[in-house]
């Protein structure tokens, strides 16, 4: 897939979906369609087992293009957030594990996004913030709600309400970044991290990640019952029947994602 500003490109079982609108990487009204559409075709792509976001060598993305924001409504943004937060949500709902390798910056829709992956994987020399709140407004595309459960809510309101970002070390500590590398290694270091899911039961794994994240959003009982939805469901799939009689014969599995 070949957008304007946003390419999706496969290579042993990983996709890469590359941002590139130079110099920041701005997530105009384009770029959040083109990176719908790459998500979509990451998920019908039965040869893409696992997804790497990246923005290049020098930025991950800078937050939203302001120059949209000038000639906003109420009435037009009551519109247009659905589409952002939208754009972002086909991410966070994929169905296979994602990474958001981070260079440079990621500040607000740029942390956002990367905030919709499974994974971030940090440069030593990256910045990460929601720094909307500078410009009058709130993070608009899940910042003030993936944000607060991945960290918790008072670190989310300490960096929501101040809008000053964060460096590697920090972002680790925290839990914003799950592992940090030098700025030269950090696609590498994403593409190694989900490498490992490219040979797994890719049934098993989206079921695992629907359960995990449905789950956030539910009382213990109603989640404990959505979870065991799932666990029986993935009894009608070729890798469950591969999975257990591979331990009883003593073998390595060779799953099919069937």
């Amino acid at each position: 897939m070949d957008g304007e500003f946003v390419n999706l490109e496969t290579a042993d079982g990983i996709g890469t979906i590359r941002l590139n609108r130079p110099p920041m990487n701005p997530l105009s009204k384009q770029v959040q369609e083109e990176l719908r559409a790459a998500v979509a075709q990451a998920a019908a792509d039965a040869e893409v087992r696992a997804v790497v976001i990246w923005g290049g060598e020098k930025v991950f993305a800078a937050g939203a293009d302001i120059n949209e924001f000038l000639a906003q409504t109420y009435q037009s943004m009551s519109v247009d957030a659905q589409r952002l937060s939208g754009a972002f949500d086909t991410v966070a709902r994929l169905g296979k594990p994602t990474v958001a390798a981070v260079n440079g910056y990621a500040l607000g829709g740029g942390c956002e996004l990367a905030l919709a992956c499974d994974w971030r994987v940090v440069a030593e020399d990256a910045k990460l913030g929601q720094p909307e709140i500078k410009l009058g407004i709130i993070p608009g595309a899940g910042g003030t709600q993936r944000l607060a459960r991945l960290v918790g809510p008072a670190r989310a309101k300490d960096l929501i309400f101040s809008g000053r970002m964060v460096g590697a070390e920090e972002a680790l500590r925290i839990g914003l970044a799950d592992r940090v590398a030098p700025a030269a290694d950090v696609y590498a270091t994403a593409v190694e991290l989900v490498r490992p899911y490219t040979t797994g039961p890719a049934l098993a794994l989206r079921a695992a990640k629907l359960a995990i994240d449905g789950g956030l959003d539910m009382d213990l009982a109603s989640g404990l019952a959505w979870e065991g939805q799932l666990f029986a469901g993935l009894f009608a799939t070729e890798d469950r029947v591969e999975g257990t009689t591979a331990f009883v014969e003593k073998r390595k599995p060779g799953f099919t994602g069937r």
